[in-house]
Formats: C-alpha cells, sequence, structure tokens
C-alpha cells in the first residue's frame, strides 16, 4: 500500500496530466479528450484526498 506523500505525487501527476489532455481536447474541439482529462483530475483529487487521510492516520 503506497503511502500519503506517494499517494500525493501520483495525485499531481494525475492532476497535471488531466490538465493537459483537457486543455488540448478544448484546442482541437474533442469532447472525449476532455471528459478523459476531466476524469484525470478528478482521480488525482481522490489520490490527494487519500494521501491526506493516511496522513492524518499515520500522526
Amino acid at each position: 500500500m503506497a503511502n500519503g506523500t506517494t499517494d500525493k505525487m501520483k495525485s499531481a501527476a494525475n492532476k497535471a496530466k488531466g490538465a493537459t489532455k483537457e486543455a488540448a481536447g478544448k484546442a482541437a474541439d474533442n469532447k472525449k479528450m476532455q471528459a478523459d482529462g476531466k476524469k484525470d483530475k478528478l482521480k488525482g483529487k481522490a489520490q490527494e484526498m487519500e494521501g491526506e487521510a493516511k496522513e492524518r492516520m499515520k500522526d
């Protein structure tokens, strides 16, 4: 199981990937790419919350 810091690093990567996909999808008028980007950003947010929870439990 990943620790809180690892989850937060994965979170940042997924949020950045999602923002890039979403921006590229908007530029290309590609709705699927935009939706994929939003999904990646949500996944990143969930990982961030999981990491924070793990850190609180550790304290």
